[in-house]
């Protein structure tokens, strides 16, 4: 886990470098990168663009789907004046696990291909020269690894990815890779936790340093107002009359901390925070103690090209449409997003449901696309994974815990908790991460289709429930879909029958659409029977109270592995791969834009 995961600022005590560009690449299927010394550099390979995936630039197809160990390697400048300050390579994300070396000198190697990890460099790196930084990766798929799945070999010798989950295994440096000079014993991590009133809100908050200086804390308004101050390591600041951060109407205000040692200050942080809450009471979603009920998606990191490269133009246009079509929520499916896209759902009052990339804990699931059937938490790779997985979301929670817009952790997606060998996973997992957030927001998982609420043996972890359904595609589809519905309303019955007193939401529900193919009356994968199956699960959340929420999956069309099942990706979006309306998101806009913020709210 990382000591600290603050985003790069910058100011007068912090530089930030983007080391964004072009970088020398090359394969490296027979493991010789060391020996051949790639590790001090090398200018042989091709011109990689970063941030992006490598594989869709590729027109043969060994090389889109390469899986392996593999290399980025670039020179860059370190300033004579960044002496004296602590020096790091923040990488935004390597897909999936990957080995930093400076100047040849091996600094530090990281796990999870979703989450940024620094590499200390102050005492590697040549001040006032050029260096070079080299990048080992792999991408391989295991099964005591997030995500989950398989790595197999051809006939011909090359290696194959075989996720246990449905969509594309990209890969590379997908996000930004920063050069920061930092002071040296400076800030590394804060907290905010709040307590709102009718006239008044209270931040308290913690702010964490490696030194024990002194600290000045402050608290700015939209037009640059100060609100509030205090002192401390740790303290409140009181705001009277505050502006709360609502959803789809978001107010940011500004919070700073000033290090002093000595009496001489020696560090500064600032960040935009939102005052709210959050809570779960009953079947009621509360922000700022108002019912909320929740409309949006299931995500996906995944454009043209760049792959699962974070694009801030396709995030634009992403949370413009979100906003056309009435959304007020998605989940990170199904692993964190680019810090970016946090600070836009921050600025657009979006909630965000953020998922850790524990996906194919399923084997069931695995065996749609190839795997074996059987219980996954049988397996004997369980305490390894677990291991990695609790890493990786301490480190999702030390992100991402400071940002208005997270309204729940998911922990896992869609695993089998259909068996017993599952509880004893569950129940760590929950109790291990119970205190990772200051806030204590509510902890979820995805429960498949096979695991209602008469098989699932993990009902009591969750604090509410995320159900993904598919009756009307991956089974009771076509002119069978009245059963389907039925067979829905016949699960929720018993939901409403049983004593559990918690939301519920649809995090996935869909049917794959070919745009532009129309059919009266309609068939499967016509634009018309998407529409008529989104009709059908929105007769049944009218009809019970207890379901605060509906996330169609997906938002747009993205792209998955090769199989019968798919042709050229997942095209259940609402929106095409390249971002434009299918004829169902105007029937969600209009159906969206009618709800109310506290539709189903406890009068």
């Amino acid at each position: 886990m990382e000591k600290g995961l603050l985003y790069p600022i910058i100011n007068q005590y912090r530089s930030d470098q983007k080391l964004d560009g072009l970088w020398n690449f090359k394969f490296d299927p027979a493991a010789e990168g060391e020996s051949q010394g790639w590790q001090k550099g090398f200018n042989n390979g091709i011109k990689m663009p970063v941030p992006a995936s490598f594989n869709d630039f590729f027109t043969d197809k060994d090389a889109r789907e390469y899986t392996g160990d593999f290399w980025y390697s670039k020179e860059f400048f370190v300033p004579k004046y960044y002496e004296g300050q602590e020096i790091q390579i923040r990488f935004g994300a390597a897909t999936h696990r990957a080995v930093v070396y400076v100047n040849g000198q091996e600094i530090r190697s990281h796990e999870g291909g979703f989450l940024p990890f620094t590499a200390e460099v102050t005492n590697t790196v040549k001040f006032g020269e050029k260096n070079i930084v080299s990048v080992k990766i792999n991408n391989e798929l295991h099964r005591d690894a997030l995500p989950a799945g398989d790595t197999a070999t051809l006939k011909n010798g090359k290696k194959m990815a075989k996720p246990f989950f449905d969509f594309y295994n990209y890969s590379g440096l997908n996000r930004s890779v920063h050069l920061l000079a930092v002071p040296k014993n400076g800030i590394y991590d804060y907290s905010t936790t709040y307590e709102i009133s009718d006239h008044e809100a209270i931040v308290h908050y913690s702010v964490n340093a490696d030194t024990d200086g002194d600290f000045k804390v402050s608290l700015t308004d939209e037009n640059g107002n100060v609100v509030a101050t205090s002192t401390g390591k740790d303290g409140d600041l009181t705001v009277k009359n505050p502006t709360l951060w609502n959803v789809r109407d978001a107010y940011l205000y500004t919070i700073r901390f000033e290090l002093i040692d000595n009496g001489k200050p020696v560090d500064e942080y600032g960040d935009q925070i939102g005052l709210r809450t959050i809570e779960i009471k009953g079947h009621q979603i509360l922000v700022n103690h108002k019912s909320v009920y929740l409309r949006g998606f299931g995500r996906h990191e995944d454009s043209i090209y760049a792959g699962r490269g974070f694009d801030m133009n396709v995030e634009r246009r992403d949370v413009n449409l979100m906003k056309w079509i009435g959304a007020n929520s998605f989940r990170s499916s199904h692993y964190p997003y680019d810090e970016q896209v946090y600070k836009f759902a921050d600025r657009e009052g979006i909630l965000v449901i953020d998922e850790v990339p524990a996906v194919g804990f399923k084997m069931a699931a695995a065996s749609f696309l190839g795997g074996l059937d059987q219980s996954f938490f049988d397996g004997d790779w369980i305490h390894d994974l677990y291991k990695k997985h609790i890493d990786q979301v301490t480190d999702l929670i030390k992100r991402d815990k400071n940002h208005p817009s997270v309204l729940a952790w998911s922990l896992l997606n869609e695993p089998d908790t259909s068996k017993k060998s599952a509880v004893p996973y569950f129940e760590k997992l929950f109790k291990d991460s119970a205190n990772l957030d200051p806030e204590k927001r509510p902890r979820t998982f995805t429960l498949n289709e096979d695991d209602t609420i008469d098989v699932s043996k993990c009902l009591r972890f969750p604090d509410f429930y995320l159900l993904n359904r598919y009756p009307g595609w991956y089974h009771k589809w076509g002119y069978e879909i009245s059963d389907g519905e039925a067979g829905l309303r016949a699960e929720l019955d018993e939901w409403k029958k049983s004593d559990i007193d918690k939301p519920i939401v649809f995090s996935e529900y869909g049917a794959d659409t070919e745009p532009g193919l129309h059919k009266l009356p309609s068939i499967m994968w016509s634009e018309e029977y998407q529409i008529e199956l989104l009709e059908m699960f929105d007769r049944v959340f009218d009809s019970y109270d207890f379901i605060r929420g509906e996330q169609p999956w997906n938002l747009a069309d993205f792209q998955t592995v090769e199989g019968n099942m798919r042709v050229n990706g997942n095209k259940k979006g609402i929106f095409t791969r390249d971002r434009q309306p299918k004829a169902a998101a105007f029937y969600l806009r209009k159906r969206w834009n009618k709800l109310p913020l506290d539709w189903k709210a406890d009068k």
